[in-house]
């Protein structure tokens, strides 16, 4: 424990780091490594021969060899870049383990606003930040029995060239960010959405994500179906609504969605 202030996700706080109330906060232990080939590989290993993982300990490499995205796809392991993976331990009374990508969101878009707060991003269903319509960031979930290793990685300075999308930096938009400062900042964060996930429950979570996802009528694509339809919110299990074209709504709860055309273009 230390003496410090508390980043609030919570409706009307409307804080930056270490600005508004005061109180006791826990310090995210940073464990960093000079390379390795993937810190939720690492993670994902050390649970699963028995070593217990404490909630609040982040291992962040500075290469990774190995790193990989959703659905299998290769990610960028630049030097100055933040790669970085926690784990979370289910406990009775948890909400629904998938939610947990909605933490993770939420603790990222916040991170970034307020160590950039000149960039506008935005979160996209169910794992990614943009900025405009280039992905800046993405979260990778792994579950290993009651345990979910959440892997981060973020596009400080440099960013992959993606065949099927395009990619942005924070660095590239005018602000660079020590890799250090920002896990710090990132830990707390995500160990404050983590506290409004099982105290306040889900639906406190989608509240804290709509105002940080891209607007609503955005136009949206599940690649894996190839259904198309307008961002139409989240229902309070997290899932994705999307509107059709015959107007009905229907709910995705899980699948790879695309922008169909750039954030900000309009519905």
């Amino acid at each position: 424990m230390a003496v410090g202030y508390r980043l609030s996700v919570h409706s009307g706080a409307g804080c930056r780091f270490g600005k508004c109330r005061g109180g006791a906060v826990l310090i995210p232990l940073i464990e960093r490594v000079q390379q390795t080939g993937s810190t939720n590989a690492d993670l994902l290993a050390r649970l699963s021969g028995g070593e217990h993982v404490g909630e609040g300990h982040w291992l962040v490499a500075d290469r990774q060899t190995a790193g990989r995205g959703r659905l299998g796809r290769n990610w960028n392991d630049g030097q100055g870049n933040f790669m970085g993976s926690t784990v979370v331990h289910l406990t009775v009374g948890d909400p629904p383990a998938s939610t947990l990508a909605l933490v993770a969101g939420v603790a990222l878009a916040k991170t970034v606003a307020a160590l950039a707060p000149q960039v506008a991003t935005q979160l996209k269903w169910p794992n990614d930040l943009l900025v405009g319509s280039a992905k800046c960031a993405g979260i990778l979930m792994e579950r290993a029995g009651n345990s979910v290793v959440i892997g981060i990685g973020v596009n400080l300075v440099s960013a992959p060239q993606l065949p099927d999308r395009p990619t942005s930096t924070l660095a590239g938009e005018g602000t660079p960010i020590d890799r250090d400062h920002f896990a710090r900042a990132l830990g707390i964060g995500m160990i404050d959405a983590l506290w409004t996930w099982r105290h306040e429950g889900t639906a406190s979570i989608v509240r804290a994500w709509l105002p940080l996802a891209h607007p609503l009528g955005t136009p949206l694509r599940v690649s894996e179906q190839g259904i198309d339809g307008l961002f139409e919110g989240l229902a309070d299990d997290g899932a994705l609504r999307l509107r059709r074209a015959d107007g009905e709504t229907m709910l995705v709860h899980a699948g790879d969605v695309e922008l169909r055309r750039p954030v900000g273009e309009g519905s």
